[in-house]
């Protein structure tokens, strides 16, 4: 392919790609939250569709966009390559500019910030949330669901223990092994940092020396929720702290599927970042898992596993005889990297996991905090609570947090990340276990 070729905007700019739109429908058969509700026509609809009636200069036409999830499923089995979810967000971004941002969208397009500060408030903030008359209020005033799962502040953050660590360490980093960077992203560094504790862990297992540079939010629900300027705003951020790590061939590793994929692939595709830093970033990042499979198919990874009868007592009475039920979020999906997750856990002698049949959870990052999307969220997920409910099991797998939060809540099962039990098989625990 010429250089003239690859810089056509047909093949560049997302808008362009709806003109590849054949009108077959089969993202809107695969979208699932056609399914379950009227107010969304479809995604060929309301995007490629509709993106030949709009100007440019002009607010989206079509009110409805809004319902979009975001999920990406439609643009995953398009098969002529039509970015249909990417034209959908760029267009639910127009309408929000032109409308303005509301105060629930802002706060949840700011989960990063409001994550660190409440860190000096966790246990007050964790109570507060639990307290019903307090999620019943938030909801009547400023339209954040109460049925919603609200993460746990863990009271310190990664970022915090990472320092800690780093300043306590007595053998001088070994300069002679491999280096990888660690991209932990808001979720880790504030509601779950034992998850990148035992990323840091396992990869040190693995034989490389982790670090951890400055880093952004990657602005994924500020995207969400149609911010796009300050979305770019971090974007840079990352791109300019992470782009020669990748140009030097170093991998960029995270354990948030959703931020991965942020910036694998929504800095170009969504927000319109073509520049060659971004595209060298996105060359070099992978999901946590995918990087791990990698390792093993040639032949690098190490798989001195314990078999689950050698997992702590708690753990074992969890895991049980049963299967445990994996959900591939849609956001790994996009990845389209198969099922790595499910590949390593194989590899865990006695443990029998399984992916559900089921597309969605629902919840698709901030859509399903919307109390007037929360219903949505909930129909959309509901084939996947039950099918975990109808197999006994009391514990299953996910690897995007929202996603686990969501599933755990309307299940009752409790959802891991599948770092959780590889860390468990290399005999590797948490200061604090995770699944306990």
């Amino acid at each position: 392919m010429t250089t003239e070729l690859r810089e056509l905007p047909y093949l560049q700019e997302t808008p362009f790609t709806a003109d590849h739109c054949l009108k077959c429908n089969i993202c809107t058969q695969a979208c699932p939250v056609v399914s379950v509700t009227d107010l969304f026509p479809g995604p060929k609809t309301v995007g490629p569709q509709a993106q030949r009636f709009r100007d440019p200069d002009l607010p989206s036409p079509d009110r409805s966009v809004e319902y979009c999830s975001g999920c990406g499923i439609c643009t995953l089995v398009c098969p002529h390559g039509v970015r249909v979810m990417e034209i959908n967000a760029q267009a639910k971004a127009k309408l929000a500019e032109a409308r303005g941002f509301s105060l629930r969208d802002w706060i949840l397009g700011h989960n990063a910030w409001w994550g660190v500060l409440g860190t000096l408030f966790a246990p007050l903030l964790n109570r507060l949330f639990r307290f019903k008359p307090f999620r019943w209020l938030v909801e009547k005033t400023l339209g954040i669901s109460a049925r919603a799962a609200f993460p746990t502040w863990a009271g310190y953050t990664f970022r915090s223990w990472w320092r800690k660590r780093e300043r306590r360490r007595v053998v001088p980093a070994d300069n002679s092994r491999p280096v990888v960077v660690y991209y932990h992203g808001c979720s880790t560094n504030s509601y779950e940092p034992h998850i990148g504790k035992l990323a840091v862990q396992i990869l040190e297992h693995n034989g490389f020396r982790v670090i951890v540079p400055p880093q952004a939010c990657c602005g994924l629900p500020l995207q969400s929720n149609g911010m796009f300027a300050e979305a770019r705003r971090f974007a840079r951020k990352n791109v300019h702290a992470l782009a020669d790590y990748a140009r030097r061939g170093i991998p960029i590793v995270g354990t948030a599927s959703s931020c991965i994929m942020a910036l694998k692939s929504d800095y170009e595709h969504v927000l319109g970042m073509h520049d060659a830093d971004t595209k060298a970033l996105a060359s070099g990042v992978y999901d946590f898992c995918e990087f791990l499979w990698h390792l093993h198919q040639q032949g690098k990874l190490k798989t001195d596993f314990r078999p689950v009868s050698a997992f702590p007592l708690e753990v074992r009475a969890l895991i049980g005889d049963s299967i445990v039920p994996y959900h591939a979020p849609c956001q790994l999906k996009a990845h389209g990297i198969g099922r790595p997750a499910l590949d390593l856990l194989d590899l865990i002698p006695e443990l029998r996991a399984i992916e559900m049949d089921a597309e969605c959870c629902g919840i698709a990052g901030t859509y399903g905090y919307k109390a007037e999307k929360r219903q949505i969220a909930e129909d959309v997920g509901a084939p996947l609570f039950r099918r975990i409910r109808e197999s006994g099991a009391r514990l299953a797998i996910c690897d995007t947090e929202t996603c686990r939060w969501h599933i755990a809540q309307m299940s009752g099962a409790r959802v891991v990340h599948p770092i959780e039990l590889l860390a468990y098989a290399y005999g590797i625990a948490p200061e604090q276990p995770a699944i306990i």
